[in-house]
């Protein structure tokens, strides 16, 4: 039949295009090899070499910071405790009046070659409070370097009372009705309070405590010129106080209530009848004067 027959052409795979299998080499078996799709799909991908992943600058940064901190944090730690550096050298007293520096630092106690750091401020004011009862006030300060600085506020006596059984010693009381010292001579300008209850059950119903501190709260609303001239505040009962001022001068008081008001009304009386000698302001509505 007609000419020479050519080159048979490989048959295409069924299913689509041929594809090629990897060469294997130059030899004979390294001739490409068709495979079905199929089976070239079923193949395990080839592996990938590992890549290799260099900290970022900002992680190294974070790094190095935290590194920074925690040799600071312990160097200043090492300072604030360990070392000879900042610890208590010297310790200053501020606003003494009756007490002594020496007493308040005897009170205080403050440990020396303490750590400054360490120093509990509490237990110093605590204890010098429960030691020195003319203390109302104090505030334990750090003076850095090595310094410790106690601010004292000291009791001020409202007004004095005679000590039971001892004629000549009174006690101090503060504004707060506290009884926080004794004294040989009474302050200048102080008034005596005192306790006249033999004719009252006001010392059983109230007790001695709630009376003084009536006659507290009626001296600290006496008005200056008033004050001034009060020798004695006499308790007879807690509706009845009277103020015996120079010049043989009473004034009926009355409770302790109202004190603002009675003490506007004894300033006006004073005024007009300076020379009168019994004064009564116990219903300050009705102010009245008598003698004189």
């Amino acid at each position: 039949m007609g000419g020479a027959a050519g080159p048979v052409a490989a048959a295409e795979p069924r299913g689509g295009e041929p594809e090629q299998s990897e060469s294997a080499g130059d030899g004979p078996e390294g001739r490409r090899r068709w495979l079905p799709g199929p089976l070239r799909r079923l193949r395990p991908p080839r592996p990938r070499p590992p890549r290799l992943r260099l900290p970022s600058r900002r992680r190294i940064r974070l790094v190095l910071a935290a590194a920074l901190v925690t040799v600071v944090a312990a160097s200043g730690t090492w300072v604030l405790y360990g070392s000879s550096w900042l610890r208590v050298e010297r310790v200053t007293v501020e606003g003494v009046r009756e007490l002594t520096g020496d007493q308040v630092r005897n009170a205080a106690d403050v440990p020396p070659g303490e750590p400054l750091a360490a120093l509990d401020t509490g237990a110093v004011e605590d204890r010098t409070r429960q030691a020195l009862t003319r203390i109302a006030r104090i505030r334990v300060e750090r003076d850095w370097p090595d310094g410790v600085v106690l601010r004292v506020t000291e009791r001020t006596p409202e007004v004095v009372m005679e000590k039971p059984g001892e004629r000549g010693t009174y006690y101090e009381v503060d504004a707060e009705g506290v009884r926080y010292a004794e004294a040989r001579e009474r302050p200048a300008g102080v008034p005596l309070v005192v306790l006249d209850l033999d004719a009252s059950r006001s010392n059983d119903f109230f007790g001695t405590g709630r009376l003084r501190a009536a006659a507290v709260r009626v001296a600290t609303d006496l008005p200056p010129g008033a004050r001034k001239a009060t020798r004695t505040l006499r308790v007879r009962s807690y509706d009845s106080v009277t103020l015996e001022l120079t010049g043989d001068r009473t004034v009926l008081w009355g409770s302790a209530e109202e004190g603002e008001a009675k003490a506007k009304a004894l300033t006006a009386l004073l005024k007009a009848e300076p020379d009168a000698a019994h004064y009564n302001v116990s219903v300050p509505t009705a102010p009245a004067v008598s003698g004189g």
